[in-house]
């Protein structure tokens, strides 16, 4: 049987190229994405590419409770069930911690934190009755280290990097694996929307001399929902060009 996979955020960016990806190599892809319009494109597409059996959309804001609910009701219904969930969506929210109104700082916590409680509150149950499957959210390296001017999007993404290994624990008895990838500064539309100044900033920062692309992330994303990553579980996957391996002491 085909394995079916849901994708968060799948308009645009890693999310794309991570359903592009798995319907590549023969999955069926749930895509969800706050936006409708987009997301409705890319159906129209990806069925026009000869997807229509393996593709659908449900237009779904992934940090409201009534909208997953809908969104797995309308899984279950399209393709019997789900053997992995990407919690891709996210957003960011600069500024020093002071600078960030509570608004800002609650809808970067729901996007970015809260929907992967919904998903697994709606679908857990599902994967644990069908014996075993994989969710993979996209973290952050920021998660695991911080930023200047980054106060709040560290804390959503390290609050990701951590829950996953408590899932990891909770679930692996149920041969559910959990793992994050943990991507830096990444060529999406959303980043490359920057100054050009900007992102070549991060081009300059990075030891391989540029920025990572969508479709690396989304091989990471694949390698860690399939079978290909089996041993491997509460990992945090960075998908960075080495950004992080500096001590920080100067050239010699």
């Amino acid at each position: 049987m085909m394995k079916r996979v849901l994708i968060s955020g799948v308009s645009s960016g890693m999310g794309l190229s991570a359903a592009r990806l798995f319907l590549q190599r023969g999955w069926r892809v749930m895509g969800a994405d706050r936006n409708e319009q987009a997301g409705r494109a890319l159906r129209d597409e990806l069925h026009a590419d000869g997807y229509a059996e393996s593709f659908r959309f449900c237009a779904c804001n992934v940090a409201s409770d009534a909208d997953v609910a809908r969104l797995h009701t309308y899984t279950v219904q399209e393709f019997g069930g789900i053997d992995s969930i990407i919690n891709n969506a996210g957003i960011f929210v600069g500024g020093e911690l002071h600078e960030v109104s509570e608004e800002d700082w609650q809808r970067v916590f729901d996007v970015d934190v809260k929907a992967i409680y919904l998903t697994a509150k709606h679908f857990v149950p599902d994967m644990i009755r069908n014996g075993g499957g994989t969710i993979v959210n996209t973290a952050s390296v920021s998660g695991l280290c911080g930023d200047y001017h980054m106060a709040a999007y560290n804390a959503a993404k390290g609050a990701a990097v951590n829950l996953a290994r408590a899932m990891a624990l909770d679930y692996g008895k149920y041969n559910i694996r959990v793992n994050n990838v943990c991507p830096a500064a990444c060529a999406t539309p959303m980043f490359l929307a920057n100054p050009p100044e900007v992102v070549e900033q991060f081009h300059r920062a990075n030891p391989l001399g540029r920025i990572c692309t969508s479709d690396e992330v989304a091989k990471a994303m694949y390698f860690l929902a399939s079978d290909e990553s089996s041993s491997c579980n509460g990992i945090n996957l960075e998908v960075s060009g080495g950004l992080n391996i500096h001590t920080g002491q100067p050239v010699q």
